[in-house]
């Protein structure tokens, strides 16, 4: 496992209308001790419209000030990522993408170009979705699918989904106690893609279902994903750095 991309959401990033910064720097933490033992790390961030939030309480109901919101976060966003990485002197770069970009051949290999030289010189590529300039169409509309698209096009061995949701359950676990996570999933029905989206927090816009979408739009291309909690980092640590499957859950087409 060389290259990792990591996805984290809104509702890890936020908690009482702020920037979760403690959740953040342990984000860093663990994307540091990945690079200490040789391995690139995509980042793919969602936090953009939360963090302009803590600046201006604009009605993020409202495409134009959602997008207005995305503008003002996205800088402040980077800016504590920075200062977070900074503590290892670790260099960041912004690049932000839409759903177009990976419908073009031409868009994609400059990307990706972009991409290869900033891991080479062991740079985090911090990705989130341009939120003010893509059309409604464009729009992937959760990092989630965004992530998925990273992992596949920027050829990663792995995406990891750190979610307020620490594995994929037989069943609802908040509705059903019953309901048992599922360690290894080789396949996704129908059923389960087409589900309501469901998302937790105020500024999230995914749920389980779009990690789903995104799993088996990894699946279909011969590559993984895991599922970890993202207020507990012990999993996805065990897993990438121990490969020791303790918690959350692996989407894969391989024997495990």
């Amino acid at each position: 496992m060389r290259r990792v991309v990591i996805k984290v959401g809104s509702h890890v990033l936020t908690q009482d209308g702020k920037i979760a910064l403690d959740r953040l720097q342990n984000l860093v933490d663990l994307i540091a001790k990945l690079h200490g033992s040789k391995k690139e790390v995509i980042l793919v961030s969602s936090g953009a419209v939360a963090a302009g939030f803590t600046k201006v309480a604009m009605n993020r109901a409202k495409v134009e000030e959602k997008q207005a919101l995305a503008a003002i976060g996205q800088p402040l966003l980077l800016k504590h990522y920075q200062e977070a990485f900074d503590r290892y002197n670790i260099e960041v770069a912004q690049i932000l993408l839409t759903a177009d970009d990976f419908d073009s051949r031409k868009r994609t290999k400059f990307a990706k170009g972009a991409i290869e030289k900033l891991l080479e010189n062991r740079i985090v590529p911090i990705i989130n979705e341009n939120d003010v300039t893509a059309t409604e169409e464009l729009l992937f509309g959760d990092n989630d699918r965004l992530s998925a698209h990273v992992a596949y096009y920027f050829d990663a061995d792995i995406l990891a989904i750190l979610s307020d949701i620490d594995a994929y359950y037989t069943d609802d676990p908040n509705k059903n106690s019953s309901a048992k996570p599922r360690k290894v999933v080789t396949h996704l029905t129908n059923d389960e893609l087409e589900s309501k989206c469901t998302p937790n927090g105020e500024f999230a816009t995914g749920g389980i279902v779009t990690k789903l979408q995104a799993a088996k739009f990894l699946l279909d291309r011969d590559k993984s994903i895991f599922l970890a909690s993202g207020f507990n980092l012990q999993d996805i640590e065990s897993f990438l750095l121990n490969k020791e499957h303790i918690g959350g859950t692996l989407f894969t087409k391989e024997m495990v």
